[in-house]
């Protein structure tokens, strides 16, 4: 197998112009398919243009790929190398990097690929390619994380941390950034089995503190490699999240909630729901003041109103004091459930159906109708069809009555939905029926007070 890369990166001589096959020493076939590249880019026309030859081969490749045909990929691979001597300085420039990413497309999935054969693909690349070797040796190392070859992936990074190549860019400072940050994920990872080790220890051993020690030694060497990254703008989840992690375990909580609070309101940083929530749990963690995990719920739900942290920021919206909070603990339920993939959360219909309850009987009737409003219109065939109905108390009977509950309070004791759950007879929800029955009667917004 170790012949497929060197037959992948090697151009092709004036001897493997002739029409023939050539086949590597595990089997895999590359037959030479200039002639037939020519035939395509050029109609017949015997005239050969390097341009519509290497053109079409990466056609051909492409549709390969998409197809997963992964050994016609491979055929067609070996002759698209002869973009690395293209007269156009610009495209001999882009070819390493092109060839680079379908190889390693190839090479990954084909059946008959290996590690050994990925490895002598890469670090030939890696000298092809100079201006994209901190790209490249950045994706061997997470294809060597993907077989489980941790040390490899380290000490591949470890000598990508160390290349320089001409001025110092920012692209270039960023992607040494990216790099070091990797090997900052092994470190953690390292550092988390020595800390579940270090778990499993009594306190009064010696053992037990000569591991706190070596843990702490890795932390410091692992934050090192995270911070320059975390402060660069840009989407970076798994690392902010290990920091974190670090830090709060030394008992840093106010460098961690720095860490998150710039990640989340950093204007330039991209958006990302996810630094939100990372700070909410943290608050949460940290048993912070309400009014602050309020603010930071409020800005995710703007972000993400069908979020499930949005339950928990209802039931704060509904224990305040302030009027504005509890008309938006409303919208909120409201808003979650106006998502398809929540319509199966009984804990959202459960939460509605007692706070609808709850807020007309303190009456704010027009808290509800502001809701329903946009809603009257397309909630009905949404969540509250006779289909609905047949198929929620089938599946879950619980649910049935939850969404039931909410039916009536907003369409009547007319609706399709509750009329058919109301008929159901179930000796478990019987006593709740007959009171879901009363509390319709007297409470829905078709007619007020009947």
């Amino acid at each position: 197998m170790s012949d497929f890369s060197e037959e992948l990166t090697r151009p092709g001589s004036e001897d493997d112009q002739v029409e023939t096959s050539m086949v590597s020493g595990t089997g895999m076939h590359f037959p030479w398919l200039r002639k037939h590249l020519d035939t395509i880019a050029t109609r017949g026309r015997k005239k050969k243009d390097f341009a519509q030859s290497t053109g079409a081969c990466l056609s051909l490749i492409q549709e390969a790929l998409l197809k997963h045909q992964w050994q016609r990929a491979a055929e067609y691979m070996h002759s698209y190398l002869q973009t690395l001597e293209d007269s156009d300085s610009s495209q001999r420039q882009m070819a390493p990097e092109i060839i680079w990413k379908l190889g390693s497309e190839i090479l990954f999935y084909h059946p008959k690929s290996n590690v050994e054969t990925f490895n002598t693909f890469a670090d030939q690349m890696k000298n092809i390619g100079v201006l994209n070797y901190l790209k490249i040796s950045l994706q061997h190392a997470l294809y060597l994380i993907h077989h489980g070859m941790l040390e490899d992936a380290n000490r591949n990074l470890s000598q990508a941390e160390t290349w320089r190549y001409g001025e110092k860019s920012s692209s270039q400072e960023i992607l040494i950034n990216l790099v070091q940050a990797y090997k900052g994920l092994l470190e953690y990872y390292s550092w988390s089995k020595k800390k579940m080790e270090l778990s499993q220890l009594d306190k009064d051993d010696y053992a037990y503190s000569t591991e706190a020690q070596n843990i702490f030694s890795q932390s410091w060497k692992t934050s090192v490699n995270f911070s320059a990254l975390i402060k660069t703008p840009g989407v970076w989840d798994p690392f902010v999240k290990s920091y974190v992690e670090m830090l709060e375990f030394y008992g840093d909580r106010d460098g961690a909630r720095e860490v998150l609070t710039r990640y989340a309101y950093d204007e330039r940083f991209p958006s990302n729901p996810n630094a939100h929530v990372y700070l909410c749990d943290f608050l949460k963690r940290a048993a912070a003041p309400a009014a602050e995990l309020l603010r930071a719920l409020e800005i995710l739900y703007q972000i993400v109103p069908s979020h499930k942290l949005m339950l928990e920021f209802h039931m704060l919206l509904r224990k305040s004091e302030k009027e504005e909070h509890r008309k938006l603990g409303l919208e909120v339920l409201f808003g979650l459930l106006d998502f398809a993939g929540c319509t199966k959360n009984i804990t959202a219909w459960k939460y509605l159906a007692s706070y609808v309850r709850q807020i007309l009987m303190e009456n704010h009737l027009g808290w509800v109708q502001e809701e329903w409003k946009s809603r009257k219109n397309w909630w009905p065939t949404f969540h509250f069809s006779y289909f609905w109905a047949k198929s929620d108390w089938k599946e879950d009977k619980d649910l049935a009555y939850e969404k039931a509950f909410v039916a009536g309070m907003l369409l009547g004791k007319g609706c399709r939905y509750f009329r058919y759950i109301l008929k159901q007879d179930h000796q478990d929800l019987r006593k709740k029926i007959k009171r879901m029955k009363k509390s319709v009667k007297k409470y829905s917004i078709v007619k007020p007070g009947v």
